[in-house]
C-alpha cells in the first residue's frame, strides 16, 4: 500500500511541477528540454515504477503463497503415506486432509510426475497410488557407507 501511495504521491508533484513549468518565463530549448526531464520526468517515472512495483509485487506474493500451499499439501499427503505403509487412494488423501477430489488428484499425480510415487490398479480398479522411498524406511537403519554397497 506504500508503494501505491507513494507512487500516486510523485505522479501528483510531477503534475504540479508541469503547471509550474509552463507558467515559467521564457527559456532557451535546452534549458526547457533538461527543466522537463528533471523536474517533471523525474518524479513521474519514479511514481510510475513505484506503482508498477506494487502490482508486480503483489502477483509476486500471490505465487509464492501458492506454491507454499501446494508443499504443505505435499507434506500432508506424504506423512498419510507414511501412516498407510505407502500405499494411499484419492479417496483416503480426500477424506483425511478434508481436501476436494481435483486438488488430492492433482497433489498425487505431481507426486507422480516427479517419481515419488507410482501408480497401481487393483484387480477391483482402484486406482492405488504407492510410494516406494516410504515403504523402504523401515530399512534404513541396515545403510552402508555408499563405497562398501
Amino acid at each position: 500500500m506504500g508503494k501505491l501511495f507513494g507512487g500516486g504521491a510523485l505522479i501528483a508533484v510531477s503534475l504540479f511541477m508541469l503547471l509550474g513549468f509552463f507558467n515559467a518565463g521564457p527559456m532557451s530549448a535546452g534549458a526547457s528540454i533538461a527543466t522537463l526531464l528533471l523536474v517533471v520526468g523525474l518524479p513521474a517515472g519514479a511514481g510510475i515504477a513505484l506503482i508498477r512495483g506494487h502490482f508486480t509485487s503483489t502477483r509476486g506474493f500471490t505465487q509464492r503463497r501458492d506454491a507454499l500451499r501446494v508443499q504443505t499439501q505435499e507434506a500432508e499427503v506424504l506423512q498419510l503415506a507414511q501412516e498407510h505403509k505407502g500405499r494411499l487412494t484419492v479417496v483416503e488423501v480426500a477424506t483425511r486432509l478434508a481436501l476436494p477430489m481435483p486438488t488430492v488428484e492433482a497433489l498425487l499425480g505431481g507426486l507422480h510426475e516427479r517419481g515419488m510415487a507410482e501408480i497401481e490398479i487393483t484387480d477391483a480398479g482402484l486406482i492405488v497410488y504407492t510410494f516406494r522411498d516410504i515403504q523402504l524406511l523401515p530399512g534404513k537403519g541396515e545403510s552402508k557407507d555408499v563405497l562398501n554397497a
